[in-house]
């Protein structure tokens, strides 16, 4: 399989990766190269056009973590214009019911298992391939991903499940906790107790489950260890802020004994 995040998550290993909001190829490249294994570039919430990610995409198809895409919502022109830069995965925001699961997966594959049109000269570029050989196998390699982040989705968790094709679940504590009435409250034990009723339903329908985020490291070790397997790590500012502070914190700037 090509798609060796969905291959890892199948095989129910943890996949771990980065949002990316530095819109800059060498950012990106650099993540890549890191030993995460995905990326995802996010057009709901940050501001890259699709000429953007399609030249981010190109970029880092081929250097370990796998291209992503947030789409803007889950929407056939947005879903096709982001699987036609290469992505090898769409998340998609808002999922709330059985029906919307259904057009999800619909919007992400090729007839006649779906409605995705077919110009897949750029993807397959992006991928290193032939477009022969990816209409040929795109529709079995693409990564689905559901996002979770309603109290109406963690209602009808069970039955957006039961909808073939999805590879994984991605909650989003903010959304969640916002819809829950705990709003600026994503770790609240309400809203922690929904995620582990989408947790659980995963692990009975054999979907992967996500988390976009965690409070630090060692929570994100607690939700891995929970089942989590599609985590989010954190974000490129995310590790140039830490990295500079954790630096700055071992320097000593204030020794001016011998100054000279």
């Amino acid at each position: 399989m090509r798609n060796h995040v969905k291959q890892r998550l199948k095989e129910g290993k943890v996949a771990v990766g980065s949002w990316i909001s530095i819109l800059n190829e060498d950012v990106s490249r650099i993540l890549a190269k890191s030993g995460l294994d995905w990326i995802l570039y996010d057009t709901e919430h940050g501001p890259p056009s699709f000429e953007t990610v399609d030249r981010l995409v190109h970029s880092v198809s081929d250097l370990g973590a796998l291209p992503l895409v947030r789409v803007v919502w889950n929407d056939i022109n947005a879903i096709k214009q982001a699987l036609d830069t290469g992505a090898f995965g769409i998340v998609i925001p808002w999922i709330n019911s059985k029906e919307e699961a259904k057009n999800a997966v619909t919007y992400c594959k090729y007839p006649p298992e779906g409605l995705r049109g077919c110009a897949p000269g750029r993807a397959a570029s992006a991928w290193r391939i032939t477009t022969e050989e990816y209409i040929k196998t795109v529709n079995e390699e693409i990564l689905v991903i559901v996002q979770i982040e309603t109290k109406k989705a963690v209602d009808n968790i069970e039955d957006i499940l039961t909808v073939e094709g999805i590879d994984a679940t991605f909650i989003g504590p903010m959304d969640l906790s916002m819809s829950m009435g705990y709003r600026g409250q994503p770790y609240h034990p309400e809203v922690v107790k929904a995620e582990d009723k989408v947790l659980e339903a995963c692990k009975a329908s054999g979907v992967a489950p996500g988390i976009a985020f965690g409070r630090n490291i060692e929570h994100l070790n607690e939700l891995i260890e929970k089942g989590f397997r599609f985590v989010g790590i954190g974000s490129d500012i995310q590790f140039l802020q830490t990295g500079c502070s954790e630096t700055l914190n071992k320097i000593n700037r204030e020794n001016l004994a011998n100054p000279f």
